[in-house]
């Protein structure tokens, strides 16, 4: 019998055979398994999807990792989080058949935090991330090697939660371990824009992600 998988989550295999892109979709506080299934369609329609709950509860909330206060990461339990993310993402690749090498991140807020924080601990289980209002969630001990490694960045100018100065540190920073990093500037605050989902989307392609192999 198969060991069960430690987060809650949904599983949408690709509309046919020859999708082999998988999208890893990583909500924001409060959010569950089911926010993102939509934003995932819009990015690559019939590409699979895996889309795990935070467990990690803030006054009854999923997070996907604890923080002593909003901005104030605790920073041990983030990286300890991604180690534990990363290796879902390992066993929900055997239980359900996905290739493991062809992974994409999309996280919001929250999610985009964790998802940023695996480029920088174990950037081999993501083949591309898409981090839309992210923080940074630390400045690592020493880079990673990330090169060619596409990551898009959707950020908003009005953000109360996320300074711009965060924004371009992250980017700085991936893009001194070799990332090649695209931000996608609009006027909004914490919120995902239509516009930023449009950018997001013509990267992917532009990157010829279009879920086939």
């Amino acid at each position: 019998m198969k060991e069960p998988l430690q987060y809650i989550h949904d599983y949408k295999p690709a509309q046919d055979s020859t999708r082999t892109v998988t999208l890893l979709l990583l909500h924001g506080t409060g959010g569950n398994e089911n926010d993102l299934a939509g934003l995932g369609r819009l990015l690559l329609p019939g590409a699979g999807q895996l889309r795990p709950r935070g467990n990690v509860l803030e006054n009854g909330q999923a997070r996907y990792f604890h923080r002593f206060a909003a901005g104030l990461l605790d920073i041990e339990d983030v990286k300890l989080r991604t180690v534990e993310l990363a290796a879902f993402v390992q066993q929900a690749s055997v239980m359900y058949g996905f290739a493991q090498q062809q992974v994409i991140a999309a996280g919001f807020s929250n999610g985009a935090n964790i998802a940023a924080s695996m480029l920088f601990l174990l950037p081999q289980t993501l083949q591309a991330a898409i981090l839309l209002h992210p923080m940074l969630p630390f400045v690592p001990e020493s880079l990673p090697e990330l090169k060619g490694k596409p990551v898009f960045i959707g950020a908003g100018r009005a953000d109360p939660l996320v300074p711009a100065v965060q924004t371009e540190k992250l980017a700085e920073l991936l893009r001194q371990a070799g990332a090649e990093v695209s931000i996608f500037w609009h006027n909004g605050g914490h919120s995902i824009s239509k516009d930023e989902v449009k950018a997001a989307r013509n990267w992917l392609h532009e990157l010829s992600f279009q879920g086939k192999a």
